[in-house]
């Protein structure tokens, strides 16, 4: 206190004043009052303000300055922010902008959207549609940290969500998302590196590999390591993180493939797995060794597929009895260990019980031996045989014979696999009349199941086709619903690969009552089936009649998967597959790589589009004389590239068109005898097959 008797300075009392908020807002540095000089002759000399060249208002509106902590109530996140301090977030970045309470709001509510908008996009794997809900939020200064959260989501899934994040920032970059605040993102990924490896202790290595599939991508400038490793400091695991990257991915030979391979994980479809049980179960009898059996098995990682492997294991035990003890053991030991569970083992077992009939044409034996295995498991206390349903040893009547059923079904495959490649519903046709001449209505149940089968494994392109099939084929309601009552009944199996089987069926069932397929009238026919609503087929039934009910429906209904079955959707069209076929054809022909014939003909990826080669292979063998492609087709075979079936359908194209041929080519009807003989004899073609055994002959054009 100074020597005025208590009181304090004119200049004291202004700062208290303006600390304790007693005075109005101090005025603006810039206002003209500010401005003016205080000399003097200043009129003004009862003015408080100090003259002293020091500003003596309080720092922080008197909040602040040094010795200070700052008011009691004061929330401002305007102070720097030292990545130093053990309380650092870099997250908190946004709030060192002047505005940044004025935004905050809308911040925090971007953060919250985009984060479920990565949570969808790892659930849908549809980059379309985050592409466009990324667009709807409209705020495009915040898009680095949608970057940001993508990415850290991402590193700590699998590596199927870490490529599905390196695909979306590909698509979303420069047309959603500028460079600038991409990189920024990273940038910021890149500076909390200390904090993800909290969580994330492979940190450093997989934001290494994001930086450098992002470099190699064309989203980063290379120049982005060496930038930002100069605003870290030294011992940050965000400068191990850029080492990693340049050293340990950019700099190595071949980084751009290595790097874009990394993440990459085929999906895995149903045929990819029961291929690989096999394997593991012929390696496994060859072997005898059960720890690699059991690794194998752990390594497919479908727990809930295991019933598959029973059912394998058991269909090669009585196909070779002799692997009988070692099989047996195999499933014993799995389901001792907690392998297998009871319910997958018992499903194995129900599914064999299920198709040993069709079983029984391959092995006369088959239920007295699955009969066997049943009680030899029951015995041993790893299968509860009062689970299974009686197997009955008298074989169950069947209105057609077995062996025509199985050829049919087998035949149904190829048609309408063949159908989906090419669109040509009068070739569906055709050979539906020359496989059912007798228009028996169960074949065409068969047929209308195993058509909707296929097509629900496919995408929206095929199940529009078989919509459309479906109505042209103009099969008796009867038989349509027979059809639907069988797939219902397969849906438990069916909903293992795909999980919106109810979803599917229901559309399909209201797609064909709308293209009169079916009348109204025969939904309940179908529900009659299946008792209760909580049934699978009444589940079906109920979504079926809703979708009928909506409003609009028909319209909706029928634009279900798009609409148009074209080919221009996906995959190419079957004239560009034979211009394709004819090309690598003469390429071989005029001096070309066997080898490379045949990595073509594989990678068309249509084997059931291989009679296409043969027709073309055997008309330019008749056209120039020059047998160097029959050598193509014998490698082909040898490999079983081509099968039987495709070499027959092949040898029948060509005969079908031989009257055309016979224009260009004289002599055709006289060396084509001679080559289904050659054939015959090497065993291209079977036996039963003869010249002059395809009646139909195609009008002038057909033979393309």
């Amino acid at each position: 206190m100074n020597g005025t008797g208590g009181f304090i300075s004119d200049e004291c009392r202004e700062i208290l004043q303006s600390a304790s908020g007693s005075e109005g807002p101090v005025s603006s540095s810039k206002s003209p009052r500010s401005t003016q000089a205080h000399g003097k002759g200043s009129l003004v000399n009862h003015d408080r303000h100090s003259r002293s060249p020091i500003d003596g208002r309080p720092k922080k509106g008197g909040c602040g300055g040094k010795g200070t902590w700052g008011g009691l109530m004061d929330t401002d996140c305007s102070y720097p922010l030292d990545s130093k301090d053990p309380n650092y977030d870099s997250s908190e970045e946004e709030c060192a902008h002047p505005n940044a309470r004025k935004s905050a709001p809308d911040f925090d509510a971007y953060k919250k959207k985009a984060t479920i908008i990565v949570e969808e996009y790892f659930a849908t794997d549809d980059v379309l549609s985050a592409t466009n809900e990324l667009k709807e939020l409209a705020m495009p200064s915040y898009n680095y940290y949608f970057v940001r959260k993508l990415v850290s989501m991402a590193m700590d899934r699998h590596d199927h969500e870490k490529e599905m994040a390196a695909v979306l920032i590909s698509a979303l970059y420069a047309d959603v998302i500028d460079a600038a605040q991409v990189y920024r993102g990273f940038s910021n990924l890149v500076e909390s590196a200390d904090d993800l490896i909290v969580d994330i202790p492979d940190t450093v290595d997989i934001l290494a590999l994001f930086i450098a599939r992002a470099v190699v991508d064309d989203i980063l400038p290379p120049a982005f390591l060496q930038k930002q490793r100069t605003l870290l400091p030294n011992d940050s695991k965000g400068v191990e993180v850029l080492e990693r990257a340049e050293k340990g991915y950019l700099a190595a030979p071949m980084h751009a493939e290595n790097i874009e391979r990394r993440w990459r994980v085929s999906k895995k479809t149903v045929e990819d797995v029961k291929a690989r049980i096999n394997n593991l179960l012929i390696e496994y009898v060859a072997s005898g060794d059960k720890k690699e059996a059991y690794r194998c098995i752990k390594d497919l990682k479908v727990p809930f597929f295991h019933h598959e492997i029973v059912k394998r294991a058991l269909v090669m035990a009585m196909e070779k009895q002799n692997t009988e003890d070692k099989l047996l053991d195999l499933l014993k030991e799995a389901a001792e260990e907690g392998l297998m569970n009871s319910s997958q083992i018992t499903k194995g077992f129900s599914r064999m019980i299920d198709t040993v009939d069709d079983l029984s044409l391959d092995i006369p034996n088959a239920q007295k031996i699955l009969k066997s295995l049943i009680s030899k498991a029951t015995s041993d206390g790893w299968l509860c045989a009062s689970s299974l349903r009686s197997l009955s040893l008298e074989p169950r009547n069947k209105s057609l014979e077995e062996n025509i059923t199985k050829t049919f079904k087998s035949k149904c495959q190829s048609i309408i696999q063949e159908y989906f490649l090419t669109g040509d519903i009068s070739e569906v046709f055709s050979c539906l009349e020359a496989e059912n001449k007798t228009s028996a209505g169960e074949l065409n149940s068969i047929f209308v199941k195993r058509l909707i089968t296929l097509a629900m494994d496919r995408k929206n392109r095929e199940k529009e086709m078989a919509s459309v099939l479906l109505s042209s084929l103009c099969f008796p309601a009867d038989d349509v619903v027979n059809g639907f009552v069988m797939l219902i009944e397969s849906a438990d199996d069916t909903a293992l690969d795909n999980p919106v089987v109810v979803e599917d069926l229901a559309m399909f069932l209201a797609r064909a009552v709308v293209d009169e397929a079916l009348a109204p009238q025969h939904l309940e026919e179908v529900g009659v089936q299946f008792s209760g609503t909580d049934s699978l087929g009444g589940k079906v039934l109920q979504m079926a009649k809703s979708l009928l009910k909506a409003r609009l429906s028909g319209e909706r209904i029928l634009r279900c998967w798009g609409g148009g079955g074209g080919s221009s959707t996906s995959g190419w069209a079957v004239e560009d597959v034979k211009l394709k076929i004819a090309k690598l054809l003469e390429e071989y022909e005029s001096g070309g790589d066997i080898r490379e014939a045949y990595r073509c003909i594989k990678e068309l990826g249509m084997p059931f589009f291989h009679h296409e080669v043969v027709k073309k292979a055997l008309v330019m063998v008749l056209e120039k004389k020059n047998e160097r492609l029959w050598g193509l087709l014998a490698h082909c075979f040898g490999s079983g590239l081509i099968t039987m079936n495709q070499m027959t359908k092949g040898f029948s194209r060509v005969e079908e068109c031989l009257d055309d041929l016979a224009l260009d080519v004289p002599d055709a009807r006289k060396q084509f005898p001679a080559y289904v003989e050659k054939a015959k004899t090497i065993g291209w073609l079977d036996s039963s097959f003869y010249y002059g055994s395809s009646t139909n002959g195609k009008e002038n054009g057909a033979c393309l």
